[in-house]
């Protein structure tokens, strides 16, 4: 399992992010900056409190934060089914 090991803030929302399998750059986010509880991300002090949580995951607080699958697919540009492969085999269940 690919996993973050290190998050900095950066200008302009955006995250310098490392992870476990060597692959590391920047992400930007400012495409949810002002939107939902990313609101509090305005405040650029608050969003330089990005952090790596107790799951691994992103977050500036226990309200706010990200998967970080999420965050290595914007960064690498695969796709669920790529860092997942196991999704294409499953069946959808109706």
């Amino acid at each position: 399992m690919i996993k973050p090991i290190s998050v900095t803030a950066m200008p302009n929302y955006r995250l310098h992010i490392a992870f476990s399998d060597g692959v590391e750059g920047e992400v930007d986010l400012s495409d949810l900056a002002g939107q939902g509880v990313f609101e509090a991300w305005k405040d650029q002090e608050f969003f330089e409190r990005a952090h790596l949580g107790p799951g691994r995951q992103v977050q500036w607080s226990d309200e706010i934060g990200l998967c970080p699958d999420a965050i290595y697919m914007r960064l690498t540009g695969k796709t669920p089914e790529e860092l997942f492969p196991d999704l294409k085999y499953e069946t959808p269940h109706a």
